[in-house]
């Protein structure tokens, strides 16, 4: 394990989450970063590093009163939150700026706006070109193709996807910010509404409002607050294909692959190392993707892993002790929920606490496995 030199002194979510039809999205933006600056104990005038995705990050930065001398305004889908600690670890190691602050905010049930999504795409993209003409009509008919090339190809049945969501409710159970809390069977997964084949509504994500925050600066400096931090051992980032007809394998996420070996790379750890795993489930076959592209599970044998329960409440690897995007959040992009849920577990005060656990890591999504982030964290001191 190499010595982490980033440490996340602030990360706090918004004060309410779920509905909350009385906030706009830059304010769930602000609300979620007074709530991280409350928690470490710092004042905007402390902020020198901004960053965040779905908001404009000058007006943004302007509307909370900081004045960075670094920003980062990646906004690639739902791991754009990962690749900003990426970035901000960079830039405080490079003295481009000392405290960063990363936020996110989305109104996705009540839409304060309403997001912007261009359809059907400029016949003059690739996806207008090459997708769109054939029905692709967004995430579901789109993240269907390689699950099912993948189900094929695996022997994986219907019965071990909808194990997944199965699982994720139970430790939804156990947290009460969760959007479903009430246990389901598989049978109920596979009778729940069709969306598009295979996934039922039960293996696809809700629509919620929230967001979160998070505060990076040296661990260095981390002594001098309050609250015991958590240290950034590695992280990673990649990328694969924006179009899902054009991956070269559907069994498999190039953009996984290259963003799990940088981190478990530059943390300088093993898989055995890891004691929690988040992995971003929009859609209950990327735990199936997550644990194979990472080196978790050989190929194949996710679905299976899962269905032992070994990733449920008791087993040896507990996956999205939060209740996941399928049960506890998923307000668009779910990688700050699962970087909080990390961070958490670091802190020892989450919901579902996992006795003894000193690393966690946090894998995301963009796009269509377009690209990839993951952060490893640990509550171990340098």
């Amino acid at each position: 394990m190499k010595k982490p030199a980033i440490a996340v002194v602030g990360a706090a979510e918004t004060t309410r989450m779920g509905t909350v039809p009385d906030m706009s999205q830059i304010q769930l933006h602000a609300d979620a970063a007074l709530n991280a600056m409350a928690d470490a104990g710092l004042k905007p005038s402390d902020i020198d590093g901004f960053a965040t995705a779905g908001e404009d990050v000058v007006a943004l930065s302007q509307y909370l009163g900081i004045e960075p001398q670094w920003m980062d305004a990646t906004s690639v889908g739902g791991c754009s939150f990962m690749m900003h600690i990426r970035h901000a670890s960079a830039a405080i190691s490079a003295g481009l700026c000392n405290t960063v602050l990363i936020t996110h905010g989305e109104s996705g049930r009540s839409q304060l706006p309403a997001p912007y999504f261009p359809w059907p795409p400029s016949p003059m993209s690739q996806m207008g070109q090459l997708e769109s003409p054939y029905g692709i009509v967004g995430a579901p008919s789109m993240f269907t193709i390689p699950v099912l090339r993948y189900m094929k190809t695996y022997g994986v049945t219907l019965e071990q996807l909808a194990t997944v969501p199965v699982i994720q409710r139970e430790w939804a159970a156990k947290n009460p910010r969760a959007w479903f809390k009430d246990p389901i069977t598989v049978q109920d997964v596979l009778t729940a509404k069709m969306i598009a084949y295979p996934f039922t509504i039960l293996m696809c994500c809700p629509r919620t409002d929230g967001g979160g925050a998070i505060i990076l600066t040296s661990a260095e400096r981390a002594r001098d607050i309050a609250k015991k931090p958590v240290y950034v051992l590695g992280t990673g980032e990649g990328s694969g294909t924006g179009l899902i007809s054009q991956m070269p394998d559907f069994n498999t996420s190039a953009a996984f692959r290259k963003s799990g070996a940088l981190a478990f790379e530059s943390a300088g750890i093993t898989r055995k190392d890891v004691d929690h795993l988040m992995i971003y489930d929009a859609f209950a076959h990327l735990p199936l993707y997550g644990l194979e592209d990472l080196g978790f599970c050989k190929r194949g044998e996710a679905a299976s892993f899962i269905q032992e329960r070994r990733t449920a409440p008791g087993g040896e690897l507990p996956v999205n002790t939060n209740g996941g995007g399928l049960s506890y959040q998923h307000s668009g992009m779910y990688g700050m929920y699962a970087l909080q849920e990390s961070i958490r577990q670091m802190r020892g005060n989450a919901a579902a606490q996992v006795e003894g656990a000193k690393i966690s890591m946090a894998h995301g999504v963009g796009g269509m496995f377009s690209v990839s982030s993951t952060v490893v964290f640990t509550n171990e001191a340098p």
